[in-house]
C-alpha cells in the first residue's frame, strides 16, 4: 500500500524519515511511509487562500449537506474500510465505532447544523441585548469563519472517528482541515481521506493530509489557525507550548487519555440487576478496542464489601473473552496496534504491580484464534487489586494504554468521590446505582473532575449508548490529566472554529448586519399583505400593524366553553378581585387566538402552513373591555432545501409578534413561524 500526503490538491509521497507499518495481527508489511520534510507553510497558504473562500461563499446549511452528502458516500464504501481496519487488530465490533461511529457524527452534525442554525454564512447568537434607556443603541453576538485552516493531529486508536468527528464541525464552520493521523494507523486514514476527495463534494482544498512527522507546520500557523490535538497529555503538553501557539494566541484544544473510573454504589449487591450491568460494562470496556481507547475504564471502584464478588465476576467473565484474528468469527478481542505498544502497556503493568496484585491476565497462558504463534500485538486483559488506593498512588498517576482495570475498594461514598477526584481529571466516568439519591451525590461531588459522567440503572441500561461513547450531541472532553478541553457538544463544536464578535448599534444597524429584525429597527410597510408574497419577495423589517379588537365576556365565556379551561380567574368575579390579577381576565390563548385571528390573511396563498411558536410571553393582563392590536415583523428567513418527496419548494419565515392594548403596552410577545413557499431553487 502505497501511504501518501494529500498537499496543496495533490496527493504526493515525501522525501524525509521512513517508518515501515505492519499489520497487527500477523505482522505482514502493511507499506511504507516517508514523512515530508518541507511544504507545510505552502499547505497552510493554500487552505486559508484556495479552500477557505470556495468554503466560506456556501451557507452554513449547504456546507451540512454537504457533510450529509459525504456521509452518505463513505457509508457506501464501508466495506473497504472494514477490511482495512482489520490489520489495526480491531474486531467488527470495534471497526462499527471508528467506521460507521465516525460517519454517523458527520450525519449528526448535519442535522444540528441545519436544526439549530440558520441558512446564512454566519451565526447570530443570543439575544439582543439593550445598552439604552430609550433602545436605541443595542448589541449583540455574532460568529463569522476564522480565515485560517483547523489542524487536527489525531491518536492512533480511531483512525476514522478521531478525524471525521472534528472534521464535520470545523468544514460547517467554513474552516478548511488539516488531518493529521498518529502515523501507526495513518493507512486506515488516507483510504478514506482519498474517498472524500475523489468524490468531490467539497470544495478543492477543504480536506488535506499528512502522513508521517508534522515537522514544521506549528511553525507556520497563524492567529486565524486552530490546532486540535487527541493523543497522550505529555505530547499534547508539549505542543501547546510551541513557542508560535503562545505568541500567536493559537486557539489549541487537547483531548488527552485519562484515568477514568467507574463507581458501583453501595446500595448494589450481586442480586442486583445493576451488578450484572456494572460487570458487562468494566470487562467491555477493558476489551473494546482491545482497551485502547481515552475514554476506557482504568480504575473500578467498588464498596470494600464487595471487591471480591466484583472480583470472582470479573475474572469469570474475562476469562470467556476469545482474542485472536479479528476477522474470524467468535473473536471478541483483537490485538494491539503494534508490539511496541504491547511493550509499553507491560511496562506500566509492571509499575501498577508494585502497588497492586495481579489478579488475572498477562502475556502467557492464553490462546488466540486464527494465528500463528509470536505473531502480532496480542495480549489477553489484565485485571489488578489495589487494596489501598487512598495510599497507593500509581493506578491515579499511570495509565496502561491497553486491556488493563485496577480495582480499589472504598468505604463511603465520600471516599469514592475522592478517588474519583486523585485521577486529577477524567474525560469520563460512571456509576451504577438504583438509588437517585446515590446517584446526585456521586454526579455533583465527582463532576467538577469529569468532563462526562453517566449513570446506569436497570431502567436507562438497554438504550444507553455505554460509558466509552462519546456522543456529538454531549461534549468530549475533561479537565485536567483529560487536558483541559472540549470537542463535540452540539452547535458548540461548530462554534469552536468561529469568530465571537459582539456588534454595538442602532437597531436598524443591526438588522441590517444580522438579517434579523430587531425590536425599535426602521420597518417597512406595504400594501399588500405580507402572507400574500412568497418567501423571495418578503424583506426582513416588513410589517404589518392590524386593526383593533375590543375583548368582550363573551369571548372569554366562549373560549372557556371551547377550550375546557375554567381556570377562576377567568370566570369566578369574587376569587379574581381577590387574585393577582385584581379582576377578571381573557385566557392567554384566546389573547393569541384573537391575535392570528388579526393578522392571517383568510385567503390561499404562499403562506402553507403554521410551523410553530417560539418564546412567548405573556407581559399584561387582558380584561373585559380592553382593546387589542396587532405588530407583525418578518424577523428572519430560513430557506430549505428541497427533499425528493417534498411537493413544495419551502421556506420558514420566523415573524415577531407585538400584542399592544389600547395603553400601548405590550400584552404578549413571541415569535410565529410559517412554512412559505418559494418560487426559485436558487
Amino acid at each position: 500500500m502505497k501511504i501518501e500526503s494529500y498537499v496543496s490538491g495533490e496527493w504526493c509521497s515525501g522525501d524525509g524519515r521512513s517508518s515501515t507499518l505492519v499489520n497487527a495481527i500477523n505482522d505482514e508489511v502493511i507499506g511504507e511511509v516517508k514523512s515530508l520534510t518541507s511544504g507545510f507553510d505552502a499547505m497552510l497558504a493554500y487552505g486559508r487562500d484556495v479552500a477557505g473562500p470556495e468554503l466560506r461563499k456556501l451557507t452554513i446549511h449547504e456546507r451540512a449537506e454537504r457533510i450529509k452528502a459525504l456521509a452518505k458516500h463513505l457509508l457506501d464504501m464501508k466495506d473497504e474500510f472494514y477490511r482495512i481496519s482489520y490489520m489495526t487488530g480491531a474486531t467488527k465490533a470495534d471497526s462499527w465505532v471508528d467506521i460507521e461511529g465516525g460517519i454517523g457524527t458527520m450525519f449528526s452534525y448535519s442535522g444540528i447544523a441545519r436544526r439549530e442554525l440558520n441558512n446564512d454564512t454566519f451565526i447570530v447568537e443570543g439575544p439582543v441585548e439593550p445598552l439604552s434607556a430609550n433602545g436605541t443603541f443595542v448589541g449583540r453576538h455574532i460568529l463569522t469563519s476564522k480565515e485560517g485552516v483547523s489542524v487536527h493531529i489525531n491518536a492512533f486508536n480511531f483512525p476514522v472517528w478521531g478525524m471525521l468527528e472534528k472534521i464535520a464541525p470545523s468544514l460547517i464552520a467554513g474552516v478548511p482541515v488539516v488531518v493529521k493521523p498518529a502515523t501507526v494507523t495513518c493507512y486506515l486514514t488516507q483510504v478514506v481521506v482519498k474517498a472524500m476527495v475523489d468524490s468531490e463534494i467539497l470544495p478543492k482544498g477543504s480536506i488535506q493530509f499528512i502522513s508521517g512527522s508534522v515537522g514544521d507546520l506549528l511553525d507556520h500557523v497563524n492567529e486565524q489557525d486552530i490546532v486540535t490535538f487527541t493523543g497522550s497529555a505529555s505530547t499534547g503538553q508539549m505542543l501547546k507550548a510551541h513557542k508560535n501557539i503562545i505568541a500567536k494566541s493559537v486557539p489549541f484544544t487537547m483531548e488527552a487519555d485519562s484515568l477514568n473510573c467507574c463507581i458501583l454504589a453501595p446500595d448494589v449487591t450481586p442480586e442486583h440487576p445493576e451488578f450484572a450491568l456494572f460487570v458487562k460494562e468494566v470487562a467491555k470496556e477493558m476489551t473494546t478496542k482491545a482497551g485502547q481507547k481515552c475514554t476506557a475504564i482504568r480504575r473500578v471502584m467498588v464498596p470494600g464489601n464487595m471487591s471480591e464478588p466484583v472480583l470472582e465476576a470479573l475474572k469469570a467473565r474475562l476469562l470467556q473473552t476469545t482474542i485472536g484474528d479479528p476477522s474470524q468469527k467468535g473473536v471478541r478481542m483483537g490485538a494491539l496496534v503494534g508490539k511496541s505498544q504491547r511493550d509499553d502497556v507491560m511496562e506500566v503493568v509492571e509499575e501498577l504491580s508494585k502497588g497492586s496484585e495481579l489478579v488475572l491476565g498477562g502475556l502467557e497462558n492464553f490462546s488466540t484464534i486464527g494465528i500463528e504463534e509470536d505473531k502480532g500485538a496480542f495480549m489477553a486483559p489484565i485485571l489488578m487489586h489495589c487494596s489501598d488506593p487512598i495510599n497507593t498512588i500509581a493506578p491515579h498517576e499511570l495509565e496502561a494504554f491497553g486491556p488493563v482495570s485496577t480495582v480499589m475498594p472504598y468505604t463511603d461514598i465520600d471516599q469514592a468521590i475522592l478517588l474519583a477526584k486523585m485521577g486529577k481529571g477524567s474525560l469520563a466516568g460512571s456509576v451504577f446505582t438504583a438509588d437517585s439519591n446515590h446517584a446526585r451525590d456521586l454526579i455533583l461531588g465527582c463532576a467538577s473532575h469529569h468532563g462526562r459522567m453517566l449513570v446506569i440503572d436497570r431502567d436507562c441500561a438497554k438504550e444507553s449508548t455505554g460509558h466509552g461513547s462519546p456522543l456529538a450531541q454531549l461534549v468530549h472532553g475533561g479537565p485536567g490529566r483529560a487536558g483541559g478541553g472540549e470537542e463535540l457538544g452540539g452547535v458548540r463544536a461548530i462554534k469552536h472554529y468561529m469568530q465571537r464578535t459582539a456588534i454595538q448599534g442602532s437597531p436598524t444597524s443591526l438588522m441590517a448586519i444580522t438579517n434579523e429584525y430587531v425590536r425599535g429597527a426602521k420597518t417597512k410597510v406595504d400594501r399588500v399583505h405580507p402572507f400574500r408574497k412568497y418567501f423571495e419577495e418578503l424583506e426582513i423589517g416588513e410589517s404589518l400593524t392590524t386593526h383593533r379588537r375590543t375583548v368582550t365576556e363573551a369571548d372569554i365565556v366562549n373560549f372557556g366553553c371551547l377550550s375546557g379551561d375554567h381556570f377562576y380567574a377567568h370566570f369566578d368575579e369574587i376569587a379574581a378581585k381577590d387574585s393577582f390579577f385584581e379582576k377578571r381576565v381573557a385566557h392567554g390563548y384566546f389573547v393569541i387566538s384573537a391575535a392570528a385571528g388579526m393578522f392571517v390573511d383568510p385567503g390561499q396563498g404562499p403562506v402553507i402552513a403554521n410551523y410553530g411558536i417560539d418564546n412567548l410571553r405573556f407581559i399584561e393582563p387582558v380584561g373585559i373591555n380592553d382593546t387589542i392590536h396587532v405588530k407583525l415583523t418578518a424577523k428572519r428567513k430560513i430557506k430549505k432545501t428541497k427533499r425528493p418527496d417534498d411537493r413544495y419548494l419551502t421556506g420558514v419565515v420566523v415573524w415577531d409578534v407585538e400584542v399592544i392594548n389600547q395603553h400601548d403596552e405590550a400584552v404578549a410577545i413571541y415569535d410565529i413561524l410559517t412554512l412559505v413557499e418559494r418560487q426559485h431553487e436558487d
